[in-house]
């Protein structure tokens, strides 16, 4: 047994600071750090974690819990550096009361929101928890309002990633949820009900995993990354935040790359090339838009969001000349490139993510139009694309478009159009602008005696890009081979965009 230190020296004070210190790291007894304490070790730079309140412990007398005090009180926080940035970080620890949150374990979550907010970094949470603390009662509902209003406070001032790398049940999901970025870790769940309220009050039988585990919130659109493993989650953290400013009055970090110089026409290679043939000339065939995207910006630049929901729009960061980029297109090979509901909610909320942090936005068209189902319009179509429109026209952020092929009726107003806020919009050769398909216009114009002649001579007479160049609702008609310089150039020049909102509190988004 280790003597007690005598507390009358000053050597015996920090030999007692040493223990409460380890008992700290070690809150329930166990060799070694927690999981909660290791990811965060394994998030941040090697040797740069700077814990706070290490030595909080809850306050609670009821229930005989004064007996029962171990540090941390179940969460780990403090700041670090990821690739040399700080950040602020916490992680829940379920090995301490589950996670649940109680007074000081919100108390603490809060003071490092706080933190984050008065320095301007980002704010990285991992998540495992039972949600409130029961046996504290009232009080651990109060610390979850008090941390979604943090997180509302901090949005769109600072980047916020959430990791889901365990369970977390009723208000234990909500916050997670709002962040910019959620990652869900294969066994990490969110939901709101539990499994047993579910059974009795609806009678299924259902375990967390399909009521909120990675699947389920990837399908849903609630996970914007899928991991594997722990591990993997935290890596793609990382990742992500390499793409994001540190705050909504930076930029984000440039990565070394190549810089074109000359003109447009001197910096197109057999890659580039590539796009001159990469639009079948049947007009049902389809082309993957991630390989244009591939070829325009930096090599291996890509990282997509979403990738499991609403697969007819593909959204992502990337980098051209070393610059971060968002992305939004239309996916061909999924729906013809349609746009239904949840289309227009990842690309809506994606654009306001990256206009929250200053991250010029590109859009690559080829949509014949929304989904004409019936469902899609009874789920509230109307709103959910006005979503689409509204977060679009009112970015800040360099916007740039480029029409690849189809850009018809409302698909050329929603995606990007020069009249809702694009700064600069190319078209390819390939590219149909027109208010509708040859075929519908045949009708529309000669009714239903409409011959296979007349539709032909509509389309050769609308479905081009040149009726568009010529009333300036396109700044250029391209060569696919010249996409990346015309983008380049354009990104040179919209680093000088300069926006004047209108004095108004915020604008009335479709939600």
């Amino acid at each position: 047994m280790t003597d007690k230190p005598d507390l009358k020296t000053t050597a015996g004070k920090i030999t007692d600071l040493d223990n409460r210190l380890n008992e700290s790291r070690q809150p329930t007894g166990a060799e070694g750090p927690t999981d909660a304490r290791q990811r965060v070790l394994d998030l941040l730079d090697e040797g740069s974690f700077v814990e706070t309140d290490a030595l909080a412990r809850h306050r609670s007398t009821d229930f005989g819990r004064e007996h029962d005090r171990p540090y941390t009180d179940g969460v780990v926080t403090g700041y670090g550096t990821i690739d040399g940035r700080r950040v602020c970080v916490f992680s829940q620890d379920a090995s301490v009361f589950e996670g649940t949150l109680g007074e000081v374990t919100g108390e603490k979550i809060c003071k490092l929101y706080d933190l984050a907010l008065k320095t301007g970094v980002p704010m990285v949470g991992i998540h495992e928890s039972a949600g409130p603390r029961v046996q504290e009662g009232i009080v651990s509902l109060s610390m979850h309002a008090r941390i979604m209003a943090a997180v509302t406070r901090a949005s769109g001032l600072i980047p916020q990633v959430a990791v889901v790398v365990g369970d977390n049940e009723g208000m234990a999901a909500f916050a997670p949820a709002l962040a910019d970025l959620v990652i869900v870790a294969r066994g990490g769940a969110l939901h709101q009900a539990a499994p047993a309220v579910v059974q009795e009050v609806a009678g299924a039988e259902m375990t967390a995993e399909e009521l909120g585990g990675a699947d389920a919130l990837a399908t849903n659109g609630t996970a914007h990354l899928i991991a594997e493993t722990d591990a993997q989650a935290l890596d793609l953290a990382r990742s992500a935040l390499a793409y994001l400013p540190v705050n909504n009055r930076a930029e984000a970090p440039r990565t070394d790359a190549e810089i074109s110089h000359g003109s447009i026409a001197d910096n197109v290679d057999e890659t580039a090339r590539a796009l001159d043939s990469i639009v079948p000339d049947e007009e049902t065939g389809a082309f993957d838009i991630t390989e244009v995207i591939a070829a325009v910006v930096d090599p291996d630049s890509f990282f997509e969001i979403q990738a499991d929901f609403a697969g007819n729009v593909v959204t992502g960061f990337a980098r051209i000349e070393g610059r971060a980029v968002g992305l939004v297109a239309n996916q061909p090979l999924a729906l013809a490139g349609t746009l239904d509901g949840a289309a227009c909610d990842k690309a809506a909320r994606f654009i306001r993510t990256c206009d929250a942090f200053n991250t010029p936005i590109v859009e690559f068209v080829d949509s014949p139009g929304f989904l004409p189902q019936p469902a899609e319009e009874q789920a509230g179509l109307l709103r959910r694309a006005n979503k689409l429109a509204f977060a679009f026209a009112e970015a800040s952020v360099g916007k740039l478009t480029v029409i690849t092929r189809k850009a018809i009726g409302p698909a050329y107003v929603f995606m990007g159009s020069k009249d809702l806020g694009a700064d600069l919009a190319y078209a390819w050769p390939t590219a149909q602008i027109a208010v509708t398909q040859a075929s519908q216009a045949a009708r529309a114009i000669y009714g239903d005696a409409a011959t296979p002649e007349q539709e032909a001579e509509l389309a050769e007479q609308f479905l081009h890009p040149y009726a568009a160049a010529e009333r300036g609702l396109v700044d250029a008609v391209i060569e696919p081979a010249t996409t990346r310089g015309h983008l380049v150039e354009g990104l040179r020049l919209l680093e000088r965009k300069i926006s004047q909102p209108a004095m108004k509190k915020h604008g009335n988004i479709t939600l």
